[in-house]
């Protein structure tokens, strides 16, 4: 494990590691495995971030279940875009079903709004979302649905762990945060 590394242009600090991560991951199954006791949810990761965390994440859930992903892209470098891009949608018919989306990072909100827009489309039963990281701070539309936090951080540009800087990064095991002194500021 590196204290700090490269992805792309910038320097990042360890922020994060693999075994707190894991941990926490196990918490939220158990928390999963009561909360759905008898029922069959259906999990759906938001690529390509989540990967990762709804790998590990489903390895703990003891339940009857089933898997399927929704693309979109609101990142332009380090900052939000706002602009929400569906590249694929949901595949399932998920009327009447208990919905579990899988996100790697909630910031601003304004991703999971679009996707929850999609989603009670369909009438689904319930809809809870399941996040490894939430920076609170940054949250611009108000997400009810938010049930499940691996983590709060401050607002800060992380890599690592299924998260990525311009592509780079999503493999690293731990999660690295931006060095100060590489911040790009407008």
């Amino acid at each position: 494990m590196k204290n700090t590394i490269e992805v792309g242009d910038k320097q990042f600090g360890l922020f994060i590691e693999n075994d707190s991560i894991a941990k926490r991951t196990r918490l939220i199954g158990l928390e999963i495995n009561a909360d759905y006791e008898g029922r069959c949810p259906v999990f759906i990761g938001v690529l390509n971030g989540s990967f990762l965390f709804m790998g590990d994440l489903l390895k703990e859930v003891d339940l009857s279940c089933e898997v399927g992903f929704i693309r979109v892209s609101s990142y332009e470098g380090t900052e939000s875009s706002g602009a929400i891009k569906e590249v694929f949608g949901i595949s399932n018919n998920l009327k009447d079903r208990d919905v579990i989306l899988v996100e790697d990072i909630v910031d601003t909100g304004f991703t999971l709004k679009f996707i929850l827009e999609k989603m009670y489309q369909q009438q689904p039963a319930s809809v809870r979302i399941c996040t490894l990281l939430y920076k609170p701070a940054s949250i611009q539309t108000p997400i009810e649905e938010l049930e499940y936090i691996g983590f709060e951080i401050p607002n800060e540009f992380v890599v690592g762990y299924g998260l990525d800087y311009n592509g780079l990064g999503r493999n690293l095991k731990d999660i690295y945060r931006v060095s100060p002194d590489h911040i790009s500021l407008p």
